[in-house]
């Protein structure tokens, strides 16, 4: 009687290549997830430099500087000549919205921020202009 050899991988080959693809995957992936962190970041700075720039059209428009960042939008006073947004007022890429103080900080005007990954005001994520 002759003996068929089965061809296939056995449960200890695969196992070892089980634990390689996990081991690479605890290499690769934090550093995948940083760049998205930082591209995060950076949508953040790049919509809050619109955002300003359209508050700023807004002032010199109106005389004053919009009560909310709505105001970018739709507005009643009579020398508005919005809208100053192509579409509704974006939330920050973290699906929260955006703060809008006026004055602003630092005895600045105004001030558009960002509470960053954390959602918090305090935290040292907060994004500003």
């Amino acid at each position: 009687m002759v003996k068929q050899k089965r061809a296939g991988f056995t449960l200890i080959e695969l196992l070892i290549v089980i634990v390689i693809l996990g081991l690479l995957a605890s290499i690769v992936a934090p550093q995948m997830f940083s760049r998205v962190d930082s591209s995060r970041v950076q949508t953040a700075e790049t919509q809050i430099s619109m955002l300003q720039t359209a508050v700023n059209t807004f002032r010199i428009d109106t005389g004053r500087f919009p009560v909310s960042l709505d105001e970018l939008r739709k507005s009643e006073h009579p020398r508005w000549d919005g809208p100053y947004l192509p579409k509704d007022v974006p939330l920050d890429p973290w699906g929260n919205p955006y703060v809008y103080q006026t004055p602003g900080l630092n005895n600045s005007p105004f001030t558009i921020m960002s509470y960053g990954p954390s959602g918090q005001a305090n935290a040292e994520d907060v994004i500003t202009n």
